[in-house]
């Protein structure tokens, strides 16, 4: 269990996929380069959703990434950020939003 407080200290955003590619060194990875509004600016994400994406299916979605995670390097190449997504035994699907909201919204 986490308190109240430990969660409010978790930064979800609204991001807009602007670039997505292949990750050169892994099956599984993709990379995305996302839109975080004007506070946010832009940042490269490391994703693993391969399997269930494809590059050119994510350009201009709408998803709620983590914006103040700590840069991890994954499989050579720096992620600023975590996207969020749904996991069952068959499919990984992107947390994405109901409606057009502008990117950098804070999600609460």
């Amino acid at each position: 269990m986490i308190s109240i407080d430990d969660f409010m200290r978790i930064d979800l955003r609204v991001a807009e996929i602007k670039e997505a590619m292949e990750h050169p060194n892994a099956d599984k990875l993709l990379i995305l380069k996302v839109d975080i509004g004007e506070d946010g600016g832009e940042k490269r994400l490391v994703a693993g959703i391969r399997g269930n994406y494809t590059p050119e299916q994510l350009i201009g979605k709408k998803i709620v990434v983590v914006n103040n995670l700590e840069p991890a390097v994954l499989r050579g190449e720096e992620s600023q950020g975590m996207l969020l997504a749904a996991r069952d035994d068959k499919q990984i699907v992107l947390i994405t939003t109901d409606s057009d909201v502008k990117p950098g919204s804070k999600v609460q």
